[in-house]
Parts: C-alpha cells; sequence; structure tokens
C-alpha cells in the first residue's frame, strides 16, 4: 500500500500546476510571486552593486570589500532576530516591514556617496535581507503545514526563476554601461521591495501564528537531556524559559554542523569561477554556464527531489547524499589541473552539476530538519538560530575557499571534500539520535492537547518520522514512563 502511495505521489501534478495551486493556498501563491519579485530586485543588485560602488560611488576595491564584509556579518543576525520577533509578533506585518526598509536603505545608496555613509546603509540592508528570508520561511512553515517541503521546492524554484530574470535584465544595463543605467538597477531593485510588500499585504496571517511564546501549556517534542519533564515532554513556556535556542546544545550542535553544509554555495560563486580562471586552461566562457547549468536544474528539479527528501528519514539520509555529492565535486575540482582545455571544462562542468545536485539536497533537508528539531511552542525563535548558518558560511566560506582551500592546490579541494563528507556523517547521526530521542505529538493534535504520539524507549532507537498505524476505531498507543 505505501508502495502504491510512493509511485502515485510520484505522478503528481507538474511544476506549474503546483505554483498554480501550491501548498498553503492563495496565501501560499501570492507569497511565492511576492519571493518571486524579491528575488528579482536581488538579482539586480548581484548582478550591478560592485560595478555602481566602483564607478558611481568612486569606492576602491579596499573599500567595497570591507563595505559587503561588514554588511555580511550584519546580516548573519537578521536571522536571530527575525525569529525572535517572529515569536512575538504576527509574521506578516514583519515581513511588510522588512520589505520597506530596505526600500528606504536602497533609495538612500543612491543618495549617499562617500564610505562612511554607505556602510550603515548598506549593513541595514543585508540585515533586512536576511530577515526576510527568515520570516519567508517562517510563513511557508506555517501557510503550509506538513507539506512545507514541497512549499520550500516552490519557493526555491520561483526565487531562482526570479533572480535569473533580474541578473538578465541587470546584464542589459550592465552594457550600456552609464552612469543613469546603474542607478535605473538599484532603482529597480528598491522597487521590487514596494510590489513585494504590497502582495505581502494582500495575504492573510497564516494559521499557527499567534505569539509563541505565551501559546501552549502541552507537551511538545524534546530531546533527552535537554529539558525534558518526567515524562519526556517539555512545556513550550518551560523550553522558552529555559533560554530557548540559544541554551539547547543539541540544537546549537546542529546549526554549527550545518554551516560546511551550506559551503555548495561559495563553492559555485566563488570556488568554481576563480580555479578554472587561474588554476585550469578551460575556456573562460565555460564561467557563466555554472550559473546556466544551476538555475535551470534548481529550477526544473527542486520540486521532484524535495518528494524524495520528505520527512525526517529521508531528510537525514539527504545530508549523507550532500557529504558524497560535495565530496565528487570536490574530485572533481582537484584534478581539473590536468589535461587540455576541453577536457578541464568537462570535468569543470562535471562539477557544477554535482554541486548544483548537492545544493538541491541541502535546501530540502537543512530546513526540514530545522523544523523538526525544534520545539512547536518555540519554533520562530529557533529558526531564526538556525539560519544564521547560511549568513556565516556566505561571510566565512568565500575566504575559507580562496585562503586556504585553493592556495592549497588540488589537496586542498580533496582535503576540503573529504571533510564536508565527514562532517555530513556527523550531522545526520547527530540529527537521527535527537529525533530519536524526541516524543512526538500526533499530528492530529494541538500543542495543549499532551497527547504523546511515539516514544523513544529508555537505551533505544526510536523512530518518531514513522507514526504508529491503528485501525480505524482504535486508540493511538501512549508513550510509557521512562
Amino acid at each position: 500500500m505505501r508502495r502504491g502511495e510512493t509511485r502515485g505521489k510520484g505522478r503528481g501534478p507538474g511544476l506549474s500546476a503546483q505554483l498554480r495551486n501550491p501548498p498553503g493556498g492563495r496565501n501560499a501563491r501570492i507569497m511565492l510571486l511576492a519571493l518571486a519579485v524579491d528575488r528579482t530586485g536581488s538579482g539586480l543588485w548581484a548582478a550591478s552593486s560592485v560595478l555602481y560602488l566602483t564607478f558611481v560611488t568612486h569606492l576602491s576595491a579596499g573599500q567595497i570589500g570591507v563595505l559587503l564584509g561588514v554588511a555580511g556579518v550584519a546580516g548573519i543576525a537578521g536571522s536571530p532576530l527575525a525569529g525572535r520577533l517572529a515569536g512575538r509578533f504576527p509574521v506578516r506585518p514583519l515581513l511588510i516591514g522588512c520589505h520597506l526598509l530596505r526600500l528606504v536603505t536602497l533609495g538612500l545608496v543612491l543618495v549617499c556617496t562617500g564610505f562612511d555613509a554607505l556602510l550603515p546603509v548598506i549593513a541595514v540592508t543585508y540585515l533586512g535581507d536576511r530577515a526576510a528570508k527568515t520570516l519567508e520561511m517562517l510563513f511557508a512553515t506555517r501557510a503550509a503545514g506538513e507539506r512545507r517541503a514541497a512549499y520550500q521546492a516552490l519557493s526555491r524554484s520561483a526565487a531562482n526563476a526570479g533572480y535569473g530574470v533580474g541578473a538578465g535584465i541587470a546584464a542589459i544595463g550592465l552594457a550600456v554601461g552609464t552612469t543613469g543605467a546603474y542607478r535605473v538597477l538599484i532603482l529597480g531593485n528598491a522597487l521590487s521591495f514596494a510590489v513585494a510588500a504590497v502582495l505581502v499585504w494582500r495575504t492573510g496571517e497564516p494559521a499557527g501564528s499567534a505569539v509563541e511564546v505565551a501559546r501552549s501549556r502541552g507537551t511538545v517534542p524534546a530531546a533527552r537531556g535537554e529539558g525534558e519533564g518526567e515524562r519526556g515532554g517539555v512545556s513550550g513556556r518551560d523550553s522558552v524559559r529555559g533560554g530557548g535556542p540559544w541554551r539547547d546544545r543539541g540544537y546549537l550542535g546542529f546549526v554549527l554542523l550545518d554551516i560546511p553544509m551550506n559551503l555548495d554555495d561559495s563553492i559555485l560563486a566563488v570556488g568554481l569561477p576563480l580555479w578554472l580562471v587561474n588554476r585550469t586552461s578551460a575556456p573562460h566562457a565555460l564561467v557563466p554556464a555554472f550559473l546556466v547549468i544551476n538555475t535551470v536544474l534548481v529550477v526544473v528539479l527542486q520540486l521532484s527531489v524535495s518528494k524524495r527528501a520528505e520527512g525526517p528519514r529521508r531528510a537525514v539520509r539527504a545530508v549523507l547524499l550532500y557529504g558524497v555529492l560535495t565530496l565528487g565535486c570536490c574530485g572533481f575540482l582537484a584534478v581539473a589541473t590536468r589535461g587540455g582545455a576541453w577536457a578541464a571544462g568537462a570535468v569543470l562542468l562535471a562539477a557544477a552539476l554535482l554541486v548544483t545536485l548537492a545544493e538541491l539536497m541541502r535546501s530540502v533537508s537543512s530546513w526540514e530538519l530545522a523544523v523538526l528539531l525544534a520545539p512547536q511552542d518555540a519554533r520562530a525563535a529557533y529558526l531564526g538560530v538556525a539560519g544564521m548558518s547560511q549568513s556565516i558560511q556566505k561571510s566565512a566560506g568565500p575566504p575559507l575557499l580562496t585562503g586556504v582551500v585553493m592556495a592549497a592546490g588540488p589537496a586542498g579541494w580533496l582535503v576540503l571534500g573529504a571533510a564536508v563528507a565527514g562532517l555530513a556523517v556527523v550531522q545526520s547521526r547527530s540529527c537521527a539520535r535527537r529525533l530519536g530521542s524526541f516524543a512526538w505529538i500526533r499530528p492530529d493534535q494541538g500543542a495543549g492537547s499532551g497527547v504523546v504520539h511515539r516514544k523513544a524507549e529508555e537505551g533505544g532507537m526510536a523512530e518518531p518520522w514513522q507514526p504508529t498505524t491503528t485501525r480505524r476505531g482504535a486508540a493511538p498507543g501512549h508513550a510509557s514512563p521512562a
């Protein structure tokens, strides 16, 4: 029966049909459109910002590096700040506020000309950007419910499509190359936030957006040794009063290990192009092909990959696959220095394919596990902390690749691949242990019901992602005392 159901799901509606009727209904459909508009602006900014700062504001390369580095560090604070606020206020107005904040700061970028004035403005822009991304995923988690992985896949496809459109529009402006053209591109990014804010305003607040800190007194998932009561559960209030995610060593360990699980982003954007140009004989014209391969495959394959990574067990397996794919990518990069131009080009294209597949695995497993490992009644705060892993990687990943990995030559790539694969094994086992020690609430019960669906036996390994089935009318089994 289960096999038949799996095959049936595999023949579900395609990407365009699911975009028209996504998990979460009308609100989710509007949010996906807002996300695509937002990322179109991001594509404009990514393609034009460095050139704008160079030719319009006349900053030096060193000043631009410092400015973007400080902004990246400021962005790290955006995720936990958004998560903390979302635990106390509705997500929808917070997200509108993030869009309007970036509208204002991008407008200030157009009138600021000095380094000292631009530094705080762009830092706040990056903080708002990371906060908005966290709030978008919190909205998805609440609106899509148990189908959040499918929504995540659709959001990735919509975001990549929007990013590609923005980069394409930017190419036209960059070809013009005038000061006015650069300003129009920055203005287009600012206006994208205004449109996104209007679209979010048209949605309704997703279910489950009540203030989490004061919501439930019932039992929620909690790991043994991390604040559980006598029966293995922890109340929502107790979990927050106990310090929330910042005192949850198990969850902080997950976030810490999730940082190297995001290195695919830096490998694609920094490692592949610089390695091709500086250490291989491959034609430089292949550099744009890396982004094309990534964008097309993410848009086309994200939905089908998400179906194969839904649920805790598959999400844990996806972490292992991420390590294997990253190891393979690094292996190809190591051998790309040998052979002629066409051989090196073929090897680098294979590396781009593998790192894109790794990204597909990570994009589903990272968020799915971040949700599953967080207590329900403190989920916003926990997911805000989880969002820091991407921000930290964006700041630390490029210097790690350029200053350590690439400086060591082909051996550096092999060491990096082996390290990521090894850490993926550690991460998967850690997540499996934490999931196995949870006391789970039945999906059809509210957080305050106190009905435990399954509980790990002392000294054993439970499988909370495989709920106990009962005959119709039969009472589900309750957890036995620890």
